[in-house]
């Protein structure tokens, strides 16, 4: 992304610093760019041109948001709008209320998303305003149906590890060192005792 963005969002030039985009510096705008390409990709987004326009118009909607929202960086504002943008195209599709109880709607429709192949079969729907194909819509709520509501998010619990029988050797190397002394004198006893027995045997 470089100076050319600011036309291809149709915004106007408000900023009377150069370098500056919406109140922010272009980096952090490149920064948003890249996070929220990021995002789109590892929905599978593969399609440049769609890419491109989808990337594009979040980044509108973080830029109207820009001068009222000094205190917030470009990328946090991205990451919003982002997130915003999706839930709210699931909603409709899925014809969820974004505001109700179940806080899972971004995440159960992601998830349909890749149990319906969208990104194989109905790609150019992403994020386009209805109607659409009656195909797509039944696989998406086949496939949000199927991701909830039992659906959870797995979360990994620290627990200690079970070295087996290696840790009763390492308990063997931290006996104190009296008890170890211990045990080579007694042995070494037991072997003078052998000795003197043989020796008085052996002689005449």
């Amino acid at each position: 992304m470089d100076l050319s963005l600011e036309s291809a969002l149709n915004l106007p030039h408000t900023d009377t610093e150069p370098g500056l985009l919406a109140g922010r510096p272009l980096e952090d705008w490149n920064a948003a760019y890249r996070k929220v390409e990021s995002y789109f990709h590892a929905l599978r987004i593969r399609n440049k041109l769609l890419l491109g326009r989808l990337v594009s118009h979040v980044l509108k909607r973080a830029m109207h948001r820009a001068p009222r929202e000094p205190q917030r960086h470009a990328t946090e504002l991205a990451a919003q709008e982002m997130d915003a943008v999706v839930t709210e195209w699931f909603a409709q599709i899925l014809e969820e209320s974004p505001t109700n109880r179940d806080q899972m709607l971004s995440t159960r429709g992601r998830l349909a998303l890749l149990l319906a192949d969208m990104p194989g079969k109905w790609q150019d729907q992403f994020l386009r305003t209805g109607p659409w194909p009656e195909a797509f819509v039944k696989a998406m709520r086949d496939a949000y149906l199927r991701a909830g509501p039992d659906f959870q998010l797995s979360k990994m619990v620290p627990r200690p590890l079970d070295l087996g029988p290696i840790t009763t050797l390492n308990n063997l190397t931290r006996l104190p060192f009296l008890k170890m002394l211990t045990v080579w004198l007694l042995l070494a006893l037991l072997l003078s005792a052998l000795f003197v027995l043989t020796h008085y045997r052996s002689a005449p």
